[in-house]
């Protein structure tokens, strides 16, 4: 009876947790990014007001409430966007302008804003509801921006990450509620 007790928890134990669902998207448990495995930290909504613009998640090869630490990571990262409405390269390219302004702010921040640039080409001029996008940074390689109709841009350094990265979880978030939710809270 204790050798079936154990096996049950044993078994209980180290079974996954089942993948998350977000306004209809699902985001699952792992992904492999660069040859290593990472987890599902977080999921939520990305709200414009009261519109759900994406559902987003964030995934880490260790889970982590901290999102200073999380940014300073230098540990592959990848956040998912799936788009719950269309929205347009420009709503894109500028709401992450704003994000590095409140975030990424000082001396290197004309240098960071000539790097996102270059991320532009990645995105189609629309994003149609159900499109995906991907921020994947990995050390080394860079920061690799990708989107359905559109292609795929690496931009090179650990501070373009950190930059990017803070969009959703620095002082200043595009949204609260999905900073919270992408960090497991």
């Amino acid at each position: 009876m204790k050798r079936l007790l154990a096996a049950a928890l044993a078994l209980c134990v180290a079974t996954p947790a089942l993948a998350r669902k977000v306004a209809g998207v699902d985001f699952p448990d792992t992904i492999d990014v660069a040859g290593q495995k990472l987890q599902l930290n977080g999921a939520g909504l990305r709200k414009r007001f009261v519109i759900k613009v994406y559902a987003g998640g964030l995934y880490l090869p260790e889970p982590s409430k901290d999102a200073a630490s999380v940014v300073a990571a230098d540990v592959p990262k990848r956040v998912r966007m799936v788009f719950l409405r269309t929205v347009t390269k420009q709503q894109v390219m500028d709401a992450y302008r704003e994000g590095f302004e409140k975030n990424s702010g000082g001396p290197g921040l004309k240098d960071l804003l000539a790097k996102l640039d270059r991320i532009a080409e990645a995105i189609p001029a629309e994003l149609r509801q159900g499109a995906e996008m991907f921020v994947t940074y990995v050390p080394a390689q860079g920061t690799t921006v990708g989107a359905a109709g559109g292609g795929k841009v690496t931009v090179e350094g650990k501070e373009f990450a950190d930059a990017l990265f803070k969009n959703w979880l620095g002082a200043s978030p595009a949204d609260d509620d999905l900073k919270a939710a992408m960090l497991g809270r």
